[in-house]
């Protein structure tokens, strides 16, 4: 077969690829099957090398390394806890800034704004006392009856102001179930209340602690506050104590006592009359004193009806005390900067 320029060599027949008139040349083949007489090439094993980590291992510097290294470490963590320490010192410093200058606000305008919400409900709350007090006339009368059934005691009485101006009395013996022993109290000797007069004092006195500060005080410091505070909420306290918790007396007292001189017809030297306000309530109480096998002891009766303007006092009263106890809860959170002074931005509670 003539020879031609695109003659593939590739698919010639094997005995013309293998003889002379074509030179080809043909690699020599390994059967697969063949075992391998040439071993592979060794291999040096991969090792890595830090720069300078093995000449100081070499010179024997690497516990020098090793120290310069922790040195480095402990040096930066140093530098953080300073730079840490740094913004705290300057957060707590901002926020005692933030404080004092809501403190100065406190004492120059919510202090004298609460002490007149204040006087406002003490003022109300005189007015409703029957006595005079703040352009309260007073003299304010009331009828009431006290009874206990079946008849054990029973009292109608009118009440005037602070003193019980009459009244009907009549009550059953303990020795004589029986019998009923009666009394009263006219216009010419009336039975004072001494609670009543008691509370007005105490509530005046309150008032009066507001009215020594001038509207135009600055309060200065948190003590100046939390005294003036602290003196009304000890007279409105005494004032409500006066009201809620009556003195106790003993028997021999009573039955000795100013008011038991009011009683027409007087009574026995065994029995006493006691009238007293607890809490919103006018209680009459009768006591007689018995003689048990030379033991002296008493028995009691008592009935009790409730005063309007009792309960509105004994509610103005606290609602003051929730007033005064709040601002001074404000005040004592500025307590702690005791050298805060108005106009100062750099007091000592903020030296770091």
């Amino acid at each position: 077969m003539p020879q031609s320029s695109t003659t593939n060599w590739s698919f010639q027949p094997l005995h013309r690829q293998r003889s002379g008139h074509y030179q080809h040349h043909v690699l020599n083949s390994v059967p697969e099957t063949a075992v391998l007489t040439t071993p592979p090439p060794l291999r040096k094993p991969l090792s890595l090398q830090i720069t300078g980590v093995g000449a100081a291992a070499n010179n024997g510097g690497a516990a020098a390394l090793a120290d310069k290294t922790k040195r480095r470490y402990i040096t930066a963590r140093k530098k953080a806890k300073s730079t840490m320490k740094m913004l705290v010192v300057d957060t707590e410093r901002e926020e005692a800034l933030n404080l004092q200058i809501e403190f100065e606000w406190v004492l120059r305008q919510e202090v004298h704004a609460i002490l007149k919400q204040l006087r406002t409900i003490l003022v109300e709350c005189a007015h409703r006392f029957p006595v005079p007090l703040y352009d309260n006339e007073g003299k304010k009368t009331e009828k009431f009856i006290l009874s206990v059934s079946p008849d054990q005691l029973k009292a109608v009485l009118t009440l005037t102001g602070d003193a019980i101006t009459q009244a009907d009395i009549s009550f059953k013996l303990c020795k004589a179930p029986s019998q009923t022993q009666r009394t009263s109290i006219t216009h010419d000797s009336p039975w004072k209340l001494q609670q009543v007069q008691d509370a007005a004092n105490h509530l005046q006195t309150a008032i009066n602690h507001i009215d020594d500060v001038d509207d135009s005080y600055h309060f200065k410091t948190s003590d100046e506050v939390l005294h003036v505070i602290g003196n009304i909420l000890d007279a409105l306290q005494r004032g409500r104590n006066s009201l809620l918790v009556p003195k106790k007396k003993p028997i021999e007292e009573l039955i000795k006592g100013r008011n038991m001189k009011s009683l027409v017809p007087n009574l026995p030297e065994d029995l006493a009359v006691s009238f007293y306000l607890q809490s919103h309530k006018l209680i009459i109480a009768v006591y007689q004193l018995l003689n048990n096998q030379g033991t002296m002891q008493f028995d009691s009766r008592q009935a009790e009806i409730g005063v309007q303007w009792l309960n509105d006092v004994l509610l103005l009263l606290m609602n003051g005390q929730k007033l005064c106890q709040q601002l001074k809860d404000k005040i004592s959170v500025f307590s702690v900067y005791k050298d805060f002074t108005v106009g100062s931005r750099s007091p000592s509670a903020l030296s770091y």
